[in-house]
């Protein structure tokens, strides 16, 4: 079977910055999924890269930050006073929260907390990196009816409502 639209994709994949460092990684023992057909469960680039292609098909892609996380925005970093943050509040800790506009829910990650100041950044940590994906397929089957409806893979390597 081939890919295109409405099919479930099983890939094992490294994603590196362009030096060759590896930043995340799916294996043959836990490989990832997604439902192929604009459905946001991969990046766009590689989703077309991907069409049409079948089991034990590869692929090396260099993605911009346009393909990937987006540019940095300064406009995401926030400083807060302390006071509205857990007493435990530590830098690195990931906290959800409002967007300026108020209409949606983002995670925001602790950079710097000091002088009653707290530093949050909505920003995602690869944001304005030029990233590199190999990633191989597995599978490729039809998805069922629930899977389409829901917009995202159940079961084995996918999401379960149970």
């Amino acid at each position: 079977m081939q890919i295109g639209k409405d099919t479930v994709v099983t890939l094992t994949y490294q994603l590196t910055t362009p030096a060759g460092e590896l930043l995340e990684e799916a294996t043959v023992e836990s490989p990832a999924a997604y439902l192929h057909g604009g459905y946001d469960g991969i990046f766009p680039k590689v989703e077309a890269a991907l069409e049409g292609k079948g089991a034990g098909a590869t692929l090396d892609l260099v993605l911009e930050p346009d393909d990937a996380f987006g540019e940095y925005d300064a406009e995401l970093v926030r400083v807060e006073p302390a006071d509205v943050f857990p007493e435990e509040v530590h830098v690195g800790m990931q906290l959800e929260g409002a967007s300026e506009d108020g209409h949606h829910v983002m995670l925001y990650t602790v950079t710097d907390v000091a002088d009653g100041k707290v530093v949050v950044d909505g920003n995602h940590p690869l944001a304005g990196q030029s990233l590199r994906l190999r990633c191989v397929v597995g599978e490729v089957r039809a998805a069922s009816r629930e899977e389409v409806e829901h917009g995202h893979v159940h079961g084995a390597h996918g999401h379960d409502h149970g």
